[in-house]
């Protein structure tokens, strides 16, 4: 048994595991072009945050290989094409436009188009080998704040397979299974497609975590019957002020948490913050497609004509979260101070935010 990975660079093919096929069958596929990242994105092939950034990176560096041009403006204007392309696929996680915006960055220090494919490619590699070691250290510094707590509970998938590895709310617990630490992980089902049933239990499982599967409506009855100690989750983008977007069912065990006065964690890589959003009404949340909540198996469930509201994410106020876990620290209120004060050290350390 080891930690999953979800996506495999061998220095010329980009491979992902398609997440849509588990937990029943473990298969990689092969992204040849931008139009299959693209899918793979779009269709949650892959999915997860820091996974979403990292691929689209692959994928902008593999489109940029297909710009035949001798004239570098031509292969920019081709390249935030790209990038506008690429930013449809999914509106929520900041990650995607960040890794992109990151890349079309290093264009700009290119004197040819050819180094320009190679800056691409270059920042793709490092932006991917960055994230393994950034979960590692959110791992760390989960571990610090779960110290005597054994019993904690997630919502969706914020591990491995949706990260380069280890994951982010997931991370102390596959490094805890790594040092012989045990947890008690208590996971939601996770609607609308139920991240946290096939994936979550699925990963957990591959590093010999002991998890117990719950539906989302089972979570206050679990908080109290099973003693839960701590709530860790992930997050697909977070405000200035600490508000922060993840999949829908988060606000509600945030309520929770408060209501029976645990700790609330949020664990996310710095390249989650997006500080030009003010706070989260703000947050573009994502609609899904009506008939995830109307049919099963392709078959309906609810009387034809019934109106829908399918949103994929919610948004938990900063106020309900006990401390923030990145890569460069733990954050706790003042959210909107700390914050900016977190990023602007990490600026003046000249690191990649």
């Amino acid at each position: 048994m080891s930690i999953p990975l979800s996506i495999k660079w061998n220095g010329q093919q980009l491979t992902i595991l398609d997440q849509q096929k588990l937990p029943h069958l473990i298969e990689y596929v092969t992204l040849e072009t931008i139009e299959d990242v693209y899918e793979a994105i779009f269709s949650l092939k892959v999915r997860g945050a820091p996974a979403i950034g990292i691929t689209a990176a692959y994928g902008l560096a593999l489109g940029a290989q297909r710009h035949e041009t001798v004239s570098l403006g031509a292969f920019q204007q081709y390249i935030k094409k790209d990038v506008s392309y690429l930013n449809a696929s999914r509106p929520t996680a900041v990650n995607l436009a960040w890794a992109l915006n990151r890349l079309q960055d290093k264009v700009s220090e290119a004197t040819n188009v050819e180094q320009a494919k190679q800056l691409l490619l270059a920042e793709a590699i490092k932006i991917h080998e960055e994230d393994e070691a950034s979960c590692r250290r959110i791992g760390e510094h989960a571990l610090t704040l779960l110290e005597g707590r054994t019993k904690v509970m997630t919502i969706c998938n914020a591990g491995s397979i949706a990260t380069a590895k280890y994951g982010t709310a997931l991370a102390p617990f596959h490094l805890g299974s790594e040092r012989g630490r045990h947890f008690d992980v208590y996971a939601c089902e996770t609607r609308p497609v139920y991240q946290g049933a096939r994936l979550t239990v699925w990963e957990l499982q591959q590093s010999n975590v002991d998890v117990t599967l719950i539906t989302d409506s089972m979570a206050a009855h679990t908080i109290k019957a099973k003693g839960i100690e701590a709530i860790i989750v992930g997050a697909d983008r977070i405000a200035a002020n600490g508000d922060t977007a993840n999949k829908i069912g988060t606000f509600n065990l945030a309520l929770l948490a408060k209501a029976f006065n645990i700790p609330f964690y949020v664990a996310a890589p710095v390249s989650t913050f997006d500080l030009e959003i003010e706070d989260g009404t703000a947050i573009p949340i994502e609609e899904r497609n009506p008939e995830e909540i109307t049919h099963m198996n392709g078959r309906p469930i609810a009387p034809l004509g019934t109106k829908v509201f399918n949103p994929a994410f919610d948004v938990t106020p900063s106020q309900l979260i006990t401390a923030i876990i990145t890569e460069k620290g733990i954050i706790t209120a003042d959210y909107q101070k700390n914050i900016s004060r977190l990023l602007a050290a990490s600026i003046r350390k000249g690191e990649k935010i």
